[in-house]
């Protein structure tokens, strides 16, 4: 059950992404951030409310919350907007360098121990990352990083949900999550939708908000699945089941937008998922050494 439902996340993320990269040539960048977590928050809430979740927050949880949604917000934004200009594959690729980030930020600012090797694949995952981009780069210029953007913002995003994680139920912290962003980023599109093309709003077509609804569910149900899957294997099985979600990427790419990355490109993705999966089952391999350490008396 685990695996499937880490296998229906892999489909089900570059799915809301397309919806994303279709939409977001009509409408702006803003409109779609808000009209995500609001569907996120209509779905999550009367969920949390039918099985009695916990969802109260208090003190250093919440404040840890509200940063959390605020890279939440970062970190979509800086998606749907790599989106507008590179294709579905590539801008997946390169936010992939994400587990990178994470583990240089747990070495640098939490300390973690990253042995020799680790940092050797995080090296080699950085050089296939520039492949992908190399190409992007040439055709669109600096819009090229925006994944890069995307993988620091959700590198600290993973940080931060490490910090709250036990102490919270998921399901109502995504709940609590898309309320909060919905009462954050209201205020702003009031106020300043009439002066900024990125925050200006308008009445969706019917399929337009067909779409946006889509874009809403797939965000949702993909982070449910995630979640979920945790609870029937462990993370050292799941974690390199989510390099899966390039080549279905890759394919939604090519199917919709008939996209297809090039020779340099693909290279860059393989080197990319093969160091993933090294620094994956490295962590696996070191975790299971450390557990069968006997403590010191």
């Amino acid at each position: 059950m685990g695996i499937m439902l880490m296998l229906g996340f892999c489909v089900v993320a570059p799915m809301g992404d397309a919806l994303a990269k279709v939409i977001g040539q009509s409408l702006s960048l803003g409109q779609l951030l808000w009209c995500r977590f609001f569907v996120q928050m209509m779905v999550l809430i009367p969920l949390v409310w039918l099985t009695g979740r916990e969802w109260r927050m208090r003190g250093r949880e919440l404040r840890l919350t509200f940063i959390r949604t605020l890279l939440h917000i970062a970190g979509i934004g800086g998606m749907f907007t790599a989106l507008r200009y590179l294709p579905l594959a590539d801008a997946v690729a390169i936010a992939f360098v994400m587990p990178f980030m994470m583990l240089l930020l747990g070495k640098f600012v939490l300390g973690e121990e990253v042995g020799s090797r680790r940092l050797i694949a995080c090296v080699v995952g950085f050089a296939g990352t520039l492949l992908v981009v190399q190409p992007s780069f040439a055709d669109v210029g600096w819009p090229a990083l925006w994944p890069v953007f995307v993988a620091f913002t959700f590198a600290l995003f993973m940080l931060v949900t490490r910090q709250i994680a036990k102490q919270t139920d998921p399901v109502g912290l995504q709940a609590v999550s898309g309320a909060m962003a919905v009462a954050i980023m209201s205020p702003v599109l009031l106020l300043f939708s009439d002066d900024l093309a990125g925050l200006a709003m308008r009445l969706p077509t019917g399929s337009e908000t067909l779409l946006l609804v889509g874009i809403g569910l797939f965000g949702t149900l993909g982070h449910l699945m995630m979640t979920w899957s945790l609870r029937f294997a462990p993370s050292a099985t799941l974690a390199p089941m989510q390099y899966l979600e390039i080549p279905f990427a890759t394919a939604i790419g090519y199917v919709v937008f008939r996209d297809w990355p090039n020779g340099l490109a693909a290279v860059g993705i393989l080197i990319t998922i093969g160091a993933g999966l090294y620094v994956v089952l490295r962590e696996r391999s070191v975790a299971r050494r450390q557990m069968r350490v006997p403590p010191a008396a």
